[in-house]
């Protein structure tokens, strides 16, 4: 998967053939014609609004191909490449880098430690790199070792 250069036109072709969905269905969703659908299928963007729907339709997140773009391609703050934001400036909501909240972080956690999944298990179905996992478990090991 290529991030730098995100065509997600094609990632939604992809998609749709993974999981059959007929046209018919996919038009009455989008609520737009055959030839829109097979235009949007080479289109390398697509408005925010219609790419929501997609990924309602087709179950999966495409907004995250972003978000991932974003960690791996933007400069770091701390780098002193950006210029720090200063909250009251802003109407927008401030965002880390870090997608994982705290809330799933310990939901993850969780999972393991009362062994409900095992780490593979989470690994695979959460789709958390195995790196960041065993960070976890060891920064959060004494937390962990207080809530059993």
């Amino acid at each position: 998967m290529d991030l730098k250069n995100i065509n997600i036109g094609s990632l939604i072709e992809k998609s749709l053939i993974e999981r059959g969905i007929e046209m018919d269905r996919i038009c009455s969703f989008l609520s737009c014609t055959e030839k829109e659908v097979l235009q949007m299928y080479k289109s390398s963007h697509i408005d925010t609004k219609t790419l929501l729907r997609w990924s309602k339709l087709l179950e999966y997140d495409f907004f995250r191909l972003y978000s991932q773009h974003l960690v791996f391609y933007s400069p770091q703050a701390s780098m002193g490449y950006n210029q720090p934001i200063v909250k009251s400036s802003s109407l927008l909501p401030q965002f880390r880098k870090n997608l994982y909240t705290k809330e799933i972080i310990e939901f993850v956690l969780a999972k393991v430690n009362k062994k409900e999944m095992t780490k593979n298990q989470v690994i695979n179905e959460y789709k958390i790199p195995k790196t960041t996992l065993y960070k976890w478990l060891q920064k959060y090991k004494a937390v962990n070792n207080n809530v059993i």
